[in-house]
């Protein structure tokens, strides 16, 4: 089954559909392990991760599209990709949406910030006009080439305009073609139900689970998340933060035995390395090897 197809069956059915957010085939991997039917990419994550770059805009269109084909070949869960602003106007959304496809994810995000666009949950965001941005979602829907891949509108209105004028953008960019809306830095769980309730369309929540200061978002259950009708949660910025905060405890532990002069095993700070080589796939690698490598005269 194609991806899109899948993600399509996912986002129809009655679970509450949660989508850890990825940045390397490490994480990614990690998530289709642990069972979870679907996966994001986090454009934070990739910036951060693999370019050294802010999430202020500056990772270029090239450089996500290179990690989002890795990313997508990797595993068999379908995987969203954060596309930015779109990297441009309505008409380079069209071209756009089509390299994104190409890719082999089962969708994008597009949001409607000024480029260079900033984190969600920072200070300072710029909105382009909601009629630019319904026509961003109208290209983004006329370019695909697979009726099932998915288009995520996302407004970042409310912390500019407030939570009506986020509404009256969501709806119109569902009536634009958008299969999913997600309006990031909400404040409240009676703002998700408002948007919820005037909405037609499926609503995607961004969750900051695993970060120890408040977020801009309050940390709602899942279980209440899809009660009040949210049909997708996303958590960008939790593996991220769980890998660094893990190398962080590693280096430390590392540190101390140089002062100490004694090392410890340390199963939990550490995978081992059969957890690796199974993540990986070297087990059937080298059954590959033994079989096409092998002469028999």
């Amino acid at each position: 089954m194609k991806p899109t197809h899948r993600l399509r069956e996912l986002l129809a059915g009655d679970d509450l559909l949660v989508s850890p957010g990825v940045y390397d085939v490490y994480s990614l991997r990690a998530v289709e392990q642990a069972g979870f039917k679907t996966a994001c990419t986090t454009g934070a994550g990739i910036a951060n991760s693999r370019y050294g770059f802010p999430d202020l805009g500056i990772m270029s269109l090239s450089e996500n599209l290179e990690v989002c084909r890795t990313l997508a070949r990797s595993v068999s869960i379908p995987v969203m990709a954060d596309a930015d602003t779109g990297y441009g106007n309505p008409s380079t959304v069209f071209e756009v949406t089509r390299l994104f496809e190409e890719t082999g994810v089962a969708g994008i995000n597009i949001e409607d910030q000024l480029s260079p666009k900033r984190c969600g949950h920072m200070d300072g965001k710029e909105v382009i006009s909601q009629a630019e941005m319904v026509k961003k979602i109208e290209a983004a829907c006329d370019a695909r080439r697979d009726d099932d891949f998915v288009i995520l509108a996302r407004t970042d209105a409310i912390a500019i305009e407030g939570i009506d004028a986020a509404i009256e953008r969501a709806q119109a960019y569902a009536r634009a073609g958008a299969d999913l809306i997600f309006a990031d830095a909400v404040h409240s769980e009676e703002q998700i139900q408002k948007i919820v309730d005037a909405v037609e369309i499926p609503i995607s929540v961004n969750m900051g689970f695993g970060i120890r200061q408040r977020p801009t978002t309050p940390l709602i259950p899942l279980s209440r998340l899809h009660e009040i009708g949210v049909r997708r949660v996303t958590l960008p910025r939790m593996l991220p933060a769980a890998a660094l905060n893990s190398m962080t405890l590693a280096l430390a532990e590392l540190k101390s035995a140089m002062e100490s002069g004694e090392i410890q095993h340390r199963p939990d700070l550490l995978c081992s390395i059969d957890d690796i080589w199974n993540l990986m796939g070297y087990p059937e690698s080298l059954q590959r090897q033994e079989k096409y490598d092998r002469l028999d005269g």
